[in-house]
């Protein structure tokens, strides 16, 4: 492998790497908020050949009795608790790893994320998903697959848990509640907040998945899927870097932090942010769902004037 992707990948790209004999770990991270057993379905069903199952609420979040660091819908668990996760998929410091979805990136960006978080450099995003991967002819498996997880270099072998990943410094930042409630209150002027929720969400106009309907204070509006083409990939980069500049306004790009519903589809914004030239932004993970159930916080709302 004559470089390390780090943010995007191309079908192309990722064809030519699974011909390498470099460790390589593909992780499928499709969801369904609605019906979350039919992504587990749909993996069986279709999926790039060797990836492994990568589930928002089992894998990448903190639920029934795995540690929390945050709240929210999918509070994320401790670096150390999905250092294991990694392990028991076989990642090691030098793997690549790829991430897709196929719901137009909107989630496998919370995998990406994550291994950044712990301090996996070597972690990209399929550029269009597996539309993208099935449009050149890319291998899949439809043989009802397990999605539960395995070595990278063993997709048939028996699940053997794995000495868990060894964590380096956060290539990404995090903030929580506090910071962003403290900030918005004492000094505005070094946040920038965007929100990824489509603009009904945003503004309050309707609220499928948390109690409250509305905003953060202040917060500027950037639907996550405005970042991509009518193909799903990224838009090019002088694209990106109009639409974040119309977004942004006078606003410091590195004073962004960046979040939506429950701290996932916030990830595409940020990538897409990188690719038009601008810094890496926070992310607040606990999002709307953890903001609008926080006792104290102000919130937008279609009612507030």
């Amino acid at each position: 492998m004559n470089k390390p992707f780090t943010l995007t990948v191309s079908a192309a790209e990722l064809l030519a790497l699974t011909r390498t004999p470099h460790p390589l770990c593909i992780l499928d991270g499709s969801f369904d908020l609605g019906t979350p057993d039919a992504a587990r379905q749909a993996f069986k069903d279709t999926h790039i050949a060797g990836a492994q199952f990568a589930d928002l609420d089992t894998h990448l979040s903190a639920h029934g009795e795995v540690a929390a660091i945050n709240a929210g819908r999918h509070p994320l668990p401790t670096r150390e608790w999905f250092a294991q996760q990694l392990g028991n998929w076989g990642i090691a410091p030098n793997t690549q790893v790829v991430v897709y979805d196929r719901n137009g990136n909107n989630f496998c960006g919370r995998a990406w994320w994550m291994l950044k978080w712990c301090g996996h450099h070597n972690v990209a995003i399929l550029d269009g998903g597996l539309g993208a991967w099935q449009a050149i002819g890319g291998p899949t498996d439809s043989t009802n697959g397990t999605v539960e997880p395995m070595t990278a270099t063993a997709a048939t072998a028996p699940v053997i848990p794995l000495a868990p990943y060894p964590l380096a410094a956060p290539l990404v930042k995090l903030v929580d509640t506090d910071t962003v409630l403290h900030n918005l209150q004492e000094r505005p002027q070094t946040q920038c907040i965007v929100d990824a929720r489509g603009a009904p969400r945003f503004t309050g106009t309707t609220e499928p998945l948390d109690p409250v309907a509305g905003h953060i204070p202040g917060a500027m509006n950037h639907p996550f899927n405005t970042n991509f083409d009518a193909n799903g990939l990224f838009k090019t980069t002088s694209e990106l870097q109009a639409l974040w500049a119309q977004t942004l306004q006078d606003r410091e790009a590195t004073s962004v932090v960046m979040h939506c519903g429950s701290g996932v589809s916030a990830v595409p914004n940020m990538v897409a942010m990188v690719l038009a030239g601008f810094p890496m932004p926070a992310l607040y993970a606990g999002s709307w769902s953890e903001w609008c159930r926080t006792p104290g916080t102000p919130r937008w709302t279609p009612h507030t004037n």
